[in-house]
């Protein structure tokens, strides 16, 4: 539903109750769409749990056989002659 600012102030309790009953309530200012008001399930929901570096990282797709043959051979450059 959508709440012009002043109907959303005089109503506050009514538009928390919409919210967590009939979902997002949209606040107007001069006609344009402000803020909204969500219940905390809903505002849950779409921030959702926060990843570690080391999670995100995991949830990456996985090497193929051959980049891991890549990445893992020892190149022959590396190899140099020492003097003794």
């Amino acid at each position: 539903m959508n709440w012009h600012l002043q109907d959303a102030k005089n109503n506050f309790s009514k538009v928390v109750q919409q919210a967590r009953t009939e979902g997002p309530q949209t606040v107007t200012l001069r006609g344009e769409r402000a803020v909204v008001v969500l219940s905390v399930e809903d505002y849950d929901r779409l921030a959702g749990k926060k990843k570690s570096l080391g999670e995100y990282l995991l949830t990456g797709p996985g090497w193929d056989d051959e980049f891991d043959k890549e990445i893992t051979r020892r190149p022959d450059t590396m190899v140099r002659d020492v003097d003794l």
